[in-house]
C-alpha cells in the first residue's frame, strides 16, 4: 500500500525534528493551514488525512480495521516510520490526540512529545469523571447521525467550531463534514464518541502540551484538568477561545504556546 496515496501525505519544512499533524473527526488536513505553516522554518512538517477523510483513499477503508482507534494508530506509526526524521512530535486534534497516545503505547519511545488540542479520553461521564455528556446524549447524537448525517453536519459543525466572530470557519468545517462519506463518518463517530482511552493516557510519561479552549462544547475544562492530573509530564494551557478548534480560530495563541513547549526540538536544518 502506498502510504502517500492512502493517507494523502504531504511534507514540507526544513527542521531536524518532525511535527506530525493529525486532524479530528469530520475534519481533514486543510484545517491545519492556519497553524502548521508557522513551524515549517524550524521543523519538518508532515500532514495527512485519516483513512476515510479528506483526500485519503476511500478504497483503503476497512470496517474491521477501523472499528477501533487502534487501526488509525497503526497507520500513524507507519506514516512516522516512512516520513518522519529525527525526534517526532505529534500534534493531534480531538480524537487524534488519543490516536497519538495509542501510537505511543504501541511503539514506546518513538514519539518524543505530544501537543494535544481539545483532547478527550472519554466523552461520556462516569463515576468520578466528567466527560461532558451523558450516555443518553451520545446515543441521541449517534441516532441523529444515522438518520440524517448531512442535516446533522449542517446544524452541528458551526456549533462545534464556535468562533462566533469568524463565521467563515464554521462554513469551512461544515463543508468538511458534508464531504465525508456518510457511512464512514457514522462508524468513525461511534468509534470516537463511545471510546474510553483513560487507561491509555494514565501514566503516559511522554511530555505533553494540553491546549484547550476556555469554552468548548466537546471537551470541557474538566477534561483538560483531568488529563493534566494523570499525565505526569504534561503542561496545561487554556486558550481564550470559544469552540473546539482553537488551531483554526485562535492560531496565534496556539502557536505561541507550542513554540514555548517545542523549544528543545526547534532547530532548522543547516545546508
Amino acid at each position: 500500500m502506498d502510504l502517500r496515496h492512502r493517507n494523502n501525505v504531504n511534507v514540507m519544512g526544513n527542521g531536524t525534528s518532525t511535527l506530525v499533524f493529525s486532524h479530528g473527526f469530520g475534519c481533514n488536513q486543510a484545517m491545519w493551514n492556519y497553524l502548521a505553516p508557522s513551524f515549517k522554518e524550524r521543523f519538518r512538517v508532515v500532514m495527512y488525512d485519516l483513512v476515510g477523510a479528506g483526500l485519503s483513499d476511500l478504497k483503503a477503508f476497512d470496517k474491521t480495521k477501523y472499528g477501533a482507534l487502534d487501526g488509525y494508530a497503526r497507520d500513524l506509526n507507519e506514516i512516522i516510520d516512512a516520513y518522519a526524521e529525527g525526534p517526532v512530535i505529534l500534534v493531534g486534534h480531538s480524537v487524534s490526540a488519543m490516536i497519538g497516545a495509542l501510537a505511543d503505547r504501541l511503539v514506546p519511545g518513538r514519539i518524543a512529545a505530544h501537543v494535544m488540542i481539545g483532547p478527550s479520553p472519554r466523552y461520556i461521564n462516569a463515576d468520578g469523571y466528567v466527560g461532558g455528556f451523558k450516555r443518553s446524549d451520545i446515543d441521541e447524537l449517534l441516532d441523529t447521525l444515522d438518520g440524517n448525517y448531512l442535516g446533522w453536519s449542517s446544524a452541528m459543525a458551526p456549533v462545534i467550531m464556535g468562533a462566533p466572530d469568524q463565521p467563515a470557519l464554521g462554513v469551512q468545517l461544515t463543508d468538511s463534514f458534508c464531504r465525508t462519506e456518510p457511512d464512514i463518518a457514522k462508524q468513525f463517530a461511534r468509534v470516537t464518541f463511545l471510546s474510553d482511552n483513560r487507561q491509555d493516557v494514565i501514566g503516559l510519561t511522554t511530555p505533553v502540551l494540553i491546549l484547550q479552549s476556555s469554552d468548548d462544547l466537546i471537551a470541557p475544562i474538566a477534561v483538560g484538568e483531568y488529563l493534566h492530573s494523570v499525565l505526569p509530564n504534561s503542561t496545561y494551557c487554556l486558550v481564550d477561545n470559544v469552540g473546539h478548534c482553537p488551531h483554526m480560530s485562535a492560531p496565534q495563541a496556539c502557536a505561541a504556546a507550542m513554540a514555548a513547549f517545542l523549544a528543545p526540538w526547534m532547530a532548522a536544518r543547516v545546508g
